[in-house]
């Protein structure tokens, strides 16, 4: 997986106004949390957040502080406003380099499935899979070549293949994509 970095500050707890505030500085609230480590509230770049989500959204994150050590995490969770679609707060799950990690791993489509020519649509159930295997293990993502595919066609969870190490935890008859009629 590759590595992002962003530049983190802690945060005291605030209220709903000074939460405000910070989200109009161009600061998104957040926190991180782990297994043997005290949740620690944060604040990141907004723009900068914004930037990695269109670039894809994969891979380790380090979270960088003055004057203390990095932390690698993985996004956990994204909150966006209801109505505008405005982020709002974030998730870190801080990552240990020897103990296994549960996180959703992206799935891209790519291509233009036969089906969609003889009126089908392609209509995406799932955009992630659940994994759980030891960091140097997590992939990316996956990715499928959906243009070979007809109307009536499905891709499912087992249709992923993935390394020996990695451990899929998401149900193998789970639906990713299906090409159906309208």
């Amino acid at each position: 997986m590759t590595t992002t970095y962003f530049q983190a500050e802690p945060r005291m707890r605030l209220h709903s106004s000074g939460l405000r505030d910070l989200r109009k500085s161009g600061r998104l609230p957040g926190i991180v949390f782990g297994k043997n480590a005290e949740n620690e509230m944060i604040h990141i770049s907004t723009a900068q957040l914004q930037r990695w989500l269109k670039q894809g959204a994969a891979g380790f994150i380090e979270l960088q502080f003055e004057g203390k050590d990095p932390l690698t995490v993985l996004l956990e969770d994204i909150q966006r406003d209801s109505v505008t679609r405005d982020l709002l707060h974030v998730d870190f799950q801080q990552v240990q380099t020897n103990e296994i990690v549960r996180t959703k791993i992206p799935v891209k489509f790519y291509g233009t499935p036969v089906g969609t020519k003889q009126g089908g649509v392609v209509q995406i159930q799932r955009a992630f899979i659940e994994v759980e295997a030891l960091p140097r293990y997590l992939p990316t993502g996956v990715e499928f070549d959906i243009g070979g595919m007809d109307v009536g066609e499905a891709l499912y969870v087992k249709d992923a293949k993935f390394t020996s190490e990695v451990t899929v935890i998401s149900e193998d008859n789970e639906f990713l994509l299906s090409v159906v009629n309208p």
